[in-house]
């Protein structure tokens, strides 16, 4: 094969100067170049520096994470040897390090037994949204044809599984953003419902701030006052779980008033006469009353939507979703009522006008692309779909009837570990839910009811640290791939430097692990540093004719000098038609429903979480970062300084929160910009500090979406705690 110069960072040992790639972290992919010390000339660490770089989503621009990205490549705390229990079946016995092939044959052999004595799907495999096309992709194929097992899911089922199912349901597909993101710049009005990109996602806020910069108006709708939402025009602050009440208050005052797009309802939509009837009920009033927000407030916004709709001679309107509104047990209809506002008033197809989701994790979306998700195949087929097994199965080269149907999602996965009709293995590559799942403590001790628990990772997270083998893999910088953003680019990943000694790729993981189970012809163990480009040419036919076809992507494409990636699909979808059956995007009439477990007189406030500036997701990589730790250093609760005050509750005092699954403390942060009957926590920290201990398990019944982002919980004051960092510090 010949190596272009897009490629000779692969070149092992080589560590060229200006390497193109993206950031590690979120699903703007921003783009960076990696620059490579000469250690000979006495330059500080880190050996590797990153400088941002232009590219369509990040503009040029870098948060903090993205900026320290580097500092973790040669921390201490790598892995870089496998790891192994001292006593077999011991966790309570030390970790010592193991070689490549003891560990594999471990593994294999646990997997063998488990199967042999309790069936296919004894075995289970759980993947990151961090993953790249490529490792997603081997590791469904490795479930689905090494393993033959059903269970297989990833925590992009936590991140944007709602919003994907809505998506489907209405328009047809499901892509993050449905067109580039700089088309959000000309628009009249941009809402973000929960969305809190001032500090999820920072470049992004330069497009948010270019929408004001033009005369547009941007909306926040979150019950806490985030830095987003102080940065907005317009703050709208509903209780927790109540979007959907919210939305289809606005839905109602638009369809009464006769504010709608009549033509574009007609000619584009089915289903209008339902969700009329549906919206009848949900009068500014009633809404008040569920949401808490002010009648007038229900009317002003629809009206200000509205009338930035191109049937009002507007710019057009922007609605997009994220993890508030999507993280509940109602998330699907949530972002079904938004996509429902937005249909009604024409925007889909139109110029700086439509609905969109923020999507979270790196390559959330290219997981379930390419079979992560329980229920999907590559190409973003249903595992239930006949002529979807048929295709992926001739591509794999294997019997259709081969191939398992779907199996648990991810809560219900993990709640199945060690049970008797359960796994009794876990493969576990890239994810670390003993912090970041709900319900965390009861997951933790399911995973230790496990006979075998396997962990893939670059440090010993929450997770590796509970489990039987431990194996280190390489890093964003040390490793080639794809990844797909928030708006449907592929992009691709170098490789700027060599991993340590002792690691190895997911890829040559997968393949070992394949070759041991008697199905190493199917991955490709002998081709790297080729086999990312293998794996994605195989991706490609896989995918061919799907929902997420990336047939048309090619790696020398992507892969070019300069590029910022190429779209799958049109990069502006549903300018003429959407991709149902009849063309027309679905109207769903949904019913606004109370929480799962509402508030009482044992668990009187509502609980909240979401991510602070300096760290990501379950803070196994950015709570190594020193830089990182200094501006977040630890959980913390906040409270508005009223509801303090009705507990005894000062500045920096240790504050229990108790739930009905758990309990967790940390110090009161004392701030009017949350509800006075709300509580915050950031999610990012195990131990007692542990945000997820206290969240339910209740699921959304379509996309089995966890109830994150709305929880009863009691307070009390724990302790004071000396010293507390000043919250303006942290900011």
């Amino acid at each position: 094969m010949t190596t272009t110069a897009a490629d000779r960072s692969a070149v092992p040992g080589q560590a060229p100067a200006g390497v193109a790639t993206h950031c590690p972290y979120c699903a703007l992919q921003c783009g960076m170049t990696l620059t490579v010390a000469d250690r000979t000339t006495g330059l500080p660490s880190p050996r590797v520096q990153v400088q941002p770089r232009a590219s369509a989503a990040g503009l040029g621009r870098l948060c903090q994470k993205g900026w320290s990205a580097a500092e973790l490549l040669e921390h201490p705390e790598r892995l870089r040897t496998p790891l192994l229990r001292e006593v077999p079946g011991d966790r309570t016995s030390r970790f010592v390090p193991s070689g490549w092939d003891e560990a594999l044959d471990v593994v294999a052999a646990g997997i063998r037994a488990a199967q042999v004595a309790h069936g296919r799907d004894a075995v289970a495999v759980f993947g990151g949204g961090g993953l790249t096309n490529e490792k997603a992709y081997a590791l469904g194929k490795l479930a689905r044809v090494a393993l033959r097992t059903s269970q297989v899911d990833y925590n992009g089922r936590f991140c944007m599984s709602s919003a994907a199912a809505a998506a489907n349901a209405a328009l047809g597909v499901d892509r993050g953003l449905p067109f580039p993101v700089r088309d959000l710049v000309g628009t009249g009005v941009l809402v973000l419902l929960g969305s809190n990109p001032a500090e999820t996602m920072p470049p992004f806020m330069a497009h948010v701030q270019a929408v004001q910069e033009a005369g547009g108006t941007v909306v926040v709708v979150d019950p806490r006052r985030t830095p987003t939402a102080a940065a907005a025009d317009v703050h709208v602050q509903p209780l927790p779980g109540s979007d959907m009440a919210l939305l289809l208050g606005l839905l109602h005052v638009v369809l009464r008033d006769g504010l709608e797009d009549a033509a574009y309802v007609a000619g584009r939509t089915r289903g209008i006469e339902e969700l009329r009837a549906a919206a009848r009920r949900y009068w500014p009033e009633r809404v008040e009353r569920l949401t808490g927000v002010p009648a007038g407030e229900v009317g002003s916004l629809a009206r200000l939507v509205a009338s930035h709709a191109p049937v009002a001679g507007g710019r057009g309107a922007v609605l997009l979703t994220a993890r508030g509104s999507e993280q509940h047990a109602t998330g699907t209809d949530t972002v079904l009522a938004a996509i429902d506002l937005a249909l009604v008033l024409g925007l889909p197809g139109r110029p700086h006008a439509g609905y969109g989701c923020l999507t979270g994790q790196g390559n959330g979306q290219g997981g379930r692309e390419h079979g992560l998700k329980a229920d999907q195949l590559p190409g973003y087929r249903s595992i239930s779909d006949p002529a979807a097994r048929a295709h992926v199965a001739g591509v794999w080269g294997v019997d259709p009837a081969s191939l398992p149907g779907p199996g648990r999602s991810a809560y219900e996965l993990l709640d199945a570990c060690g049970r008797p009709d359960g796994p009794r293995v876990l493969l576990l590559a890239g994810s670390n839910p003993v912090v970041s799942a709900p319900r965390a403590g009861h997951v933790s001790d399911r995973l230790a009811a496990l006979d075998l628990l396997v962990v893939t990772d670059l440090v010993m997270s929450e997770t590796a640290a509970v489990a039987d083998v431990v194996l280190p893999t390489t890093m964003w910088a040390e490793e080639d791939g794809t990844m797909t953003t928030l708006e449907g680019r592929v992009v691709r990943r170098r490789k700027a430097v060599d991993a340590p000694v002792g690691c190895r790729t997911d890829l040559q993981v997968l393949a070992g692990l394949a070759d041991r189970l008697g199905a190493g012809t199917d991955f490709p163990a002998d081709a790297f540093p080729a086999a990312p480009r293998l794996v994605f040419e195989e991706l490609r036919r896989a995918s061919a004719g799907g929902r997420a076809d990336y047939s048309h992507v090619g790696w020398d494409a992507v892969a070019a000098d300069g590029s910022d990636g190429v779209h799958w699909g049109s990069p502006r979808m549903f300018v003429d038609r959407f991709p149902t059956a009849d063309g027309r995007a679905v109207l769903h009439a949904v019913e606004h429903r109370a929480l799962v477990e509402d508030v009482d007189a044992e668990f009187p406030w509502l609980l909240t979480t979401g991510r602070v500036l300096a760290q990501y997701q379950s803070g196994a990589q950015t709570r190594r970062v020193p830089s990182l730790v200094r501006s977040a250093p630890s959980s913390f609760v906040e409270v508005h300084p009223v509801l303090a005050a009705a507990h005894g509750i000062g500045d920096g005092d240790l504050v229990r929160v108790t739930s009905r699954h758990g309990v967790a403390e940390a110090p009161a942060r004392l701030t009017p910009t949350v509800r006075t009957d709300t509580v915050f926590m950031p999610f990012h920290w195990g131990g007692a500090g542990r945000a997820n201990s206290l969240t339910p398990p209740a699921l959304d019944p379509t996309s089995r979406m966890p109830e994150f982002k709305a929880c009863a919980v009691r307070l009390e004051r724990a302790a004071p705690v000396r010293g507390m960092t000043d919250p303006e510090e942290t900011a």
